[in-house]
């Protein structure tokens, strides 16, 4: 059957933006269509350049298939292609007669291709693409700069201008949703090989129950999170950064409902959307900032065997250092890691073993649920000092993390079984136990003197010269 040209169709390509409640794209092209088609197309070039890990492809999965749901229960369905983003994009729009395509704004230098490849692809089709800010941030990227410059590179001053800008307004999802008729590829599976045991299911459904959880719990909620949100065993973070990163919860909607609540924790939390709108303008501004120093700082990494076989005890939790392995090691377990935790782990890798911060980088991309190419990258070179920190020789030693951050001990416990039976405050320096409890204990010495890695680190930077 051909296209009724008197018909208006548009297409709304979903990419990071999982979701039906405050969607720009959906809601502009509900508005001025007579149909819709809700479009996810599974990137071969996603694939082809590793991000389709298993603990996101099954949060993936999940999440699509919430929101096939929720598409449906408004009269319409998630239809599904797979392969270049660009080719399938062009095939749908002449199989309905699309007049325009709807896409979330993103950062990524991937992005940017896709979009100039969907301007491409999309020439002599008569449909006009039209890209939405503020889906995947509460802020544009851009839209607030300091004077004569692209982006702030200085979080503190950013976060005055955010503070003091207006979001847009929070938008309905669709009461009904008319998609014509087009083929459509599965769904993907759930089950994919290699997930981590413990990962969370993803979902709009999943992540607004959450939100309303958190927002209502006092004791270990949004009110606590000040107080609170650097406790290791207290696990009184929100939890919602892989929704976010699925674009499952609008990041828009999130920063107006915690003002609403109001409160010092709230406050608190809606500062960390800013960090993630901060780095976000960053990386739109400074693409290179994915692979490439940010600030050139003359590191000469640790290379060789012996610091591959360090960065392996690294990665595997075998450090000798209890809080550095737990929190590896809570990472292996659920996809996921409390956000002191990736601080101190990171700060270990770059500062103690004096390793690049691109291997720490690409081991939380495999195993993250909420890896984001924006937060991982900028927040690696931040702890490693060739980010945006303003003192880039800051090094977290992890038993004064340790000692402040999990006092008694319990989150080492958790997650480090060999050491659940020492008691207390021991349990951070296993190494000064009697040499006959130690030979009980399956646990390695640590692999480095603390100091150690900060001293090649200022060696290496010419920062122990005179003068």
């Amino acid at each position: 059957m051909s296209p009724d040209p008197e018909r208006r169709v548009a297409v709304v390509l979903f990419t990071a933006d999982l979701r039906v409640h405050d969607h720009p794209p959906l809601h502009t092209a509900v508005r001025r269509a007579d149909a819709v088609v809700p479009l996810f197309v599974r990137d071969s070039g996603v694939r082809a350049a590793g991000f389709d890990a298993p603990n996101r492809a099954a949060f993936l999965a999940r999440a699509l298939e919430s929101l096939d749901e929720e598409l449906r229960a408004r009269g319409g369905r998630l239809v599904v292609r797979e392969g270049a983003v660009a080719e399938q994009v062009r095939a749908v729009v002449e199989e309905v007669g699309a007049q325009e395509v709807h896409l979330a704004a993103d950062v990524s230098g991937y992005a940017a291709r896709r979009e100039e490849a969907l301007r491409t692809a999309l020439e002599g089709t008569g449909a006009a693409l039209h890209v939405h800010d503020a889906v995947c941030t509460v802020l544009p990227p851009g839209e607030v700069t300091p004077t004569g410059k692209d982006h702030f590179a200085v979080f503190t001053p950013y976060f005055r201008r955010w503070s003091g800008s207006s979001h847009r307004s929070v938008l309905a999802a669709p009461r009904r949703v008319e998609v014509p008729r087009v083929a459509s590829a599965a769904l993907p599976p759930r089950e994919v090989a290699g997930v981590s045991p413990q990962l969370e299911p993803g979902g709009e459904r999943e992540g607004r129950e959450r939100v309303r959880r958190w927002l209502a719990r006092s004791a270990s909620g949004v009110d606590a999170y000040e107080e609170r949100h650097d406790d290791l065993p207290g696990d009184a973070t929100s939890r919602l950064s892989p929704y976010l990163h699925f674009g499952c919860l609008s990041p828009v909607e999130l920063a107006d409902r915690a003002q609403r609540h109001g409160g010092v924790g709230a406050e608190a939390f809606v500062r960390q959307l800013a960090w993630r709108d901060f780095h976000h303008q960053v990386l739109a501004a400074r693409p290179a900032a994915a692979h490439a120093d940010y600030r050139p700082r003359g590191d000469r990494w640790r290379s060789g065997a012996a610091a591959e076989r360090d960065a392996q005890s690294w990665r595997e939790g075998r450090t000798g250092y209890p809080v550095v392995d737990a929190a590896m090691r809570q990472l292996s377990a659920e996809g996921w890691m409390h956000n002191r935790a990736r601080l101190l782990a990171a700060s270990f890798l770059t500062k103690t073993l004096y390793l690049d911060w691109r291997v720490g980088a690409a081991h939380f991309l495999e195993l993250l649920v909420d890896g984001d190419v924006a937060n991982n990258q900028l927040n690696w070179q931040w702890v490693a000092g060739t980010g945006t920190d303003t003192r880039p020789n800051r090094v977290l030693n992890p038993l004064a993390q340790a000692r402040r951050f999990d006092p008694e001990g319990a989150y080492v416990r958790l997650w480090v079984p060999e050491l659940a039976g020492v008691a207390g405050r021991a349990v951070h320096e296993p190494w000064k136990l009697p040499p006959e409890r130690r030979a009980e204990l399956d646990y390695p010495e640590p692999l480095v003197e603390l100091g150690a890695g900060a001293d090649r680190m200022r060696r290496a930077r010419g920062l122990d010269r005179p003068g």
